[in-house]
């Protein structure tokens, strides 16, 4: 399995900009779909969005479309969220996540299809 590591996590005001980066170990990083997903306390995790091996296509929940923009990056072995006008209701740890299906047998997106999970980076959205 690759090993995942999150960073980028803050405060910030509402309006406000992050991004948050994942590391990814290991040689095989370009042949995963990697996807982010958030947890509020008491609540299940929620899918975020998701990218292709290729990074052709992304995914993205309805509530943060238009805002937030994945990417990555197989030369750093790095996958980005660029999270733009952040609202008070962004506020939660965001995870990382890999899988080795390919996002074309995904319908629907869950944390159940991803094998490999970072430790976490929480965002904080003030009003």
């Amino acid at each position: 399995q690759v090993q995942l590591v999150e960073s980028g996590g803050g405060l910030v005001q509402a309006g406000g900009s992050l991004r948050l980066s994942c590391a990814a170990s290991g040689r095989t990083f370009s042949s995963y779909t990697m996807g982010w997903f958030r947890q509020a306390p008491g609540k299940e995790r929620e899918f975020v969005a998701a990218i292709s091996w290729g990074g052709v296509r992304t995914y993205y929940v309805d509530s943060v479309k238009g805002r937030f923009t994945i990417s990555r990056d197989s030369a750093k072995n790095t996958v980005y969220l660029q999270m733009n006008s952040l609202k008070p209701e962004d506020t939660t740890v965001y995870y990382c996540a890999a899988t080795r299906s390919s996002d074309l047998y995904i319908t629907v997106w869950s944390s159940a299809d991803f094998s490999s999970w970072g430790q976490g980076t929480r965002v904080t959205v003030s009003s």
